[in-house]
């Protein structure tokens, strides 16, 4: 049996939030008046990760996933509830934990501002006391996958976003962490460095087991590197499971695109139905939704068909976009 290396047992935090008073006085009054309300940021949040999972962690703005973040890593203690990393209580023993692990925040960084990025990097290995030959290997991957070289001697404040975004990548993995915790880190990239960052993370699992924790608002993201999400909103924990069943369960709506010989005539309404919608028509092609719980894509096709010869089709599956969104809104529920 697989040891989870990340445990979340009914995790809590609330917030003290006092009541402020505006006008003569106010500040006064502020000083002596001790009057507010408890704000809950998570909410009985339990989920365990084993090692060697990219997990990808998800909700909208204010769901609560950097307050469970700074839990797991010893920077927040819990109102209530339990945890263990790496076999370590994270606000009881951080700066053991801190050996363990490598975070990454899209909006901050570890990297000092107006030293060169090779010189950061040299302070943090001093800082966690990284062997030389430890140091040389990890550096020389680091180098290869995130292509570093053209920038290393520059200073960090004249880095782009990409390239300052791979610094920090390769800062948080120096001392060889099990976890890897990432807050965003491909937000304000082009397509480019996403690309390059995503494949690095995809080779740091798979050839090191480091296990990584994402939380992201880029969907593409969690298609491309996660197989299971946790998803919350609201403090509390929605979904726990594979991404794949996610789409099989709530994105039954899927489209099937017909180019026709020729135009079809007005028979091609005869398909609309209650479980299938006729969403464009353009000349000989046509975009039909339907639900694949109620009628296959063959059978369709087959109706289809009927109308005019067919010369192509392809089928497009339901965005995950679409169906987190829905999930928020509160469209489907997870009961």
């Amino acid at each position: 049996m697989t040891t989870p290396i990340i445990e979340a047992t009914n995790l809590s935090k609330q917030f003290w939030v006092a009541n402020r008073r505006k006008g003569f006085g106010g500040a006064l009054r502020n000083l002596v008046d001790r009057s507010g309300e408890w704000v809950g940021g998570v909410r009985d949040v339990s989920f365990t990760i084993n090692a060697g999972e990219i997990v990808g962690y998800i909700g909208p703005n204010g769901a609560g996933k950097s307050t469970t973040i700074k839990m797991l890593t010893g920077i927040l203690v819990p109102t209530s509830g339990q945890a263990k990393v790496a076999g370590l209580t994270p606000w009881e023993q951080r700066k053991h934990l801190a050996r363990r692990i490598g975070v990454v925040f899209g909006q901050r960084t570890q990297l000092w501002w107006d030293l060169p990025l090779a010189d950061s990097l040299d302070l943090l290995k001093h800082m966690y006391r990284v062997p030389d030959e430890q140091f040389r290997r990890n550096m020389d991957v680091a180098r290869e996958l995130l292509d570093l070289d053209d920038f290393i001697r520059t200073p960090v404040r004249q880095l782009s976003l990409g390239q300052r975004m791979r610094g920090d990548l390769a800062a948080a993995l120096l001392h060889n962490p099990a976890i890897l915790y990432l807050d965003e880190p491909t937000i304000g990239l082009d397509i480019v460095a996403k690309t390059r960052i995503r494949d690095f993370l995809a080779t740091l699992n798979r050839e090191q087991g480091v296990t990584i924790l994402l939380t992201t608002h880029d969907l593409a993201d969690i298609e491309q590197l996660c197989k299971r999400i946790v998803v919350i909103d609201h403090g509390a924990l929605l979904y726990d499971g594979a991404l794949d069943e996610l789409k099989a369960r709530f994105g039954a709506r899927r489209q099937l695109i017909v180019d026709f010989e020729r135009e079809p005539t007005d028979a091609i309404a005869q398909l609309a139905s209650d479980d299938v919608e006729i969403v464009d028509r353009d000349g000989p092609r046509v975009r039909l939704a339907f639900d694949r719980n109620a009628i296959s894509a063959t059978q369709l096709l087959a109706q289809a068909g009927e109308i005019a010869p067919i010369v192509d089709m392809s089928i497009e599956e339901p965005a995950i976009e679409s169906v987190i969104r829905r999930m928020y809104e509160g469209e489907i529920s997870l009961v």
